[in-house]
């Protein structure tokens, strides 16, 4: 699983945290739905999660159209505005769970959170 942060938005440590966790859960539910073998395969190998930054909101659209056309599942985290952005701001993606082999191509050159 792979979470990208927008790096524009410069959100707090705490908050980078909570939109990321926020994309997770999303994610672990799509794929109860949908990708249950996937998600039996992430479970049994240790939930492996990694953060991930993009500068721009542009980016991180063309890292989603990049997954989706790779069959990978995605995710949009969108903030209610309570806090640090005005509400609807995409502040985070998630993608997966899925395999390193698939993701790495998609997402191995963003440098970590």
């Amino acid at each position: 699983m792979v979470l990208i942060v927008r790096g524009e938005l410069r959100l707090t440590a705490g908050k980078s945290a909570v939109q990321a966790a926020h994309a997770a859960v999303l994610l672990v539910r799509q794929a109860e739905s949908h990708g249950q073998r996937e998600l039996e395969t992430w479970l049994a190998e240790g939930q492996m999660k990694v953060a991930l930054e993009v500068p721009t909101l542009a980016e991180m659209e063309a890292v989603q159209r990049q997954a989706r056309s790779a069959g990978i599942p995605t995710v949009w985290v969108e903030d209610a505005g309570f806090t640090e952005v005005p509400p609807g701001t995409r502040t985070c993606l998630g993608l997966g769970p899925a395999p390193s082999s698939r993701l790495d191509p998609i997402t191995g050159r963003l440098p970590l959170l």
